[in-house]
């Protein structure tokens, strides 16, 4: 039993207590960049309908 509590205290000495801080940060800057991809995909997704709309107006104005 005595080695028992021996390895356990080992055991407890090798955890680190940032590990549950640390996976916290990275999934805070996983949100952060998940929202600046969704933003920039957002941008350019109008910037380009914009474009293919003017286009067809100009297109439109060749029609026959």
């Amino acid at each position: 039993m005595k080695s028992y509590a021996q390895v356990l205290a080992l055991l407890n000495g090798l955890r680190s207590a940032d590990d549950g801080a640390a996976a916290v940060e990275y999934g805070l800057m996983l949100s952060l960049i998940a929202v600046v991809i969704i933003a920039a995909v957002a941008a350019v997704g109008l910037n380009l309908n914009t474009a293919f709309l003017f286009m067809g107006g100009k297109l439109g104005e060749f029609a026959p």
